[in-house]
């Protein structure tokens, strides 16, 4: 005899909620407590539960076709591929199912997974910056949810289109090495943060590589409040400073800010770079010397591989997209430095990375 299929009922009684709050979380997952989804998608699992999205279509209801995993929107990184996401997704007839755990681990990553799969979306872009074995164990734990990864190292066993941190990096060092810095200071992200430690792997291959082995480092938390604070901290700790390179553009607008308070300029004057090329480091005082990532790009193209993905779960998709060097005035050659010395001394150093 075929088993009777669960109903919103038998969840809303087996997770002691009301089918209001079970509705809720099927539709509205945003509203709802963490602790109370869990709860309904614990019980959803146990009874092997199936929306009834014919009847939500009746209802006025549609359903989202793909989710997306993201830090908080209230970063400018995240906030801009969040958005070129669910223009494309649109341009597709999807709609984005939007999902922002307060805690980036794998038991977090796994509960927001679930309420994917209770509103029977089998597509999620993650855009965290997450530990390879995190995505890996996803990937694994849930073979029926297709998932494409925009925030993790090269090294990683899972499907990602990402940016080419290692270019844009070498970019910022190398635009600074010809302008004849020779004393850096880096400022990078969180510890934590995958994309952080990738950015100043980064940095540090470069200067390695020019022979630099000097350079200073402390980190941020993204913020120009950070960028602020160890500005000082740099400076302090090493005051012959001449270039500072930062790991996003928020924080490299408190490292001006510092600058300008410090009346650190003329010949006292510190170079400094971003990352991201936020629509307001134009406007800096000075306008910021930054890395340009596409972010509208990296939206498009993550719908556009998603679908793939959903198509094809056996496919293997890797995809790198380029950066680019935006130089504007927060960067200025070193006093009584020469460009075509330096020239020849970047092109003797070229010739000597090729032989080895």
């Amino acid at each position: 005899m075929q088993r009777r299929m669960a109903t919103l009922e038998d969840v809303a009684r087996k997770a002691g909620v009301s089918q209001q709050t079970v509705s809720r979380v099927l539709n509205k997952p945003g509203v709802v407590s963490e602790r109370t989804r869990d709860k309904v998608i614990s019980a959803m699992q146990a009874l092997l539960y199936v929306p009834n999205r014919s009847a939500q279509l009746l209802a006025g209801k549609s359903a989202p076709s793909i989710g997306l995993i993201t830090a908080s929107l209230t970063l400018h990184a995240p906030s801009q591929i969040a958005a070129a996401i669910k223009s494309h997704a649109i341009a597709h007839q999807l709609e984005v199912a939007i999902a922002m755990p307060a805690i980036v681990d794998y038991t977090s990553l796994q509960a927001r997974l679930n309420e994917f799969r209770a509103q029977n979306i089998r597509g999620a872009i993650i855009n965290l910056p997450l530990e390879g074995s995190v995505a890996e164990k996803l990937v694994s734990e849930n073979p029926d949810i297709c998932c494409l990864f925009l925030d993790i190292s090269p090294e990683t066993d899972v499907c990602c289109v990402r940016f080419d941190h290692l270019d844009g990096c070498s970019a910022c060092i190398h635009h600074l090495w010809e302008l004849g810095h020779r004393d850096f200071g880096l400022l990078a992200g969180p510890e934590s943060s995958v994309s952080a430690r990738m950015r100043l792997s980064s940095w540090r291959e470069t200067l390695h590589r020019l022979g630099v082995s000097n350079a200073v480092t402390v980190f941020g938390d993204w913020s120009a409040a950070s960028g602020w604070h160890n500005a000082f901290k740099l400076l302090h700790q090493y005051p012959k400073i001449g270039a500072i390179v930062v790991a996003n553009d928020q924080m490299a607008l408190g490292v001006l800010s510092a600058l300008a308070q410090l009346n650190r300029n003329g010949s006292q004057a510190v170079s400094v770079t971003g990352y991201d090329d936020t629509a307001d480091s134009l406007y800096f005082q000075p306008p910021l010397t930054t890395v340009a990532q596409d972010f509208n790009k990296l939206g498009k193209r993550a719908v556009e591989l998603l679908i793939q993905l959903m198509a094809d779960p056996q496919i293997r998709i890797r995809e790198l997209l380029p950066t680019r060097l935006v130089i504007r005035q927060s960067t200025w050659p070193v006093a009584g430095h020469t460009g075509d010395d330096n020239a020849q001394l970047i092109t003797q150093l070229k010739t000597l990375v090729k032989k080895l």
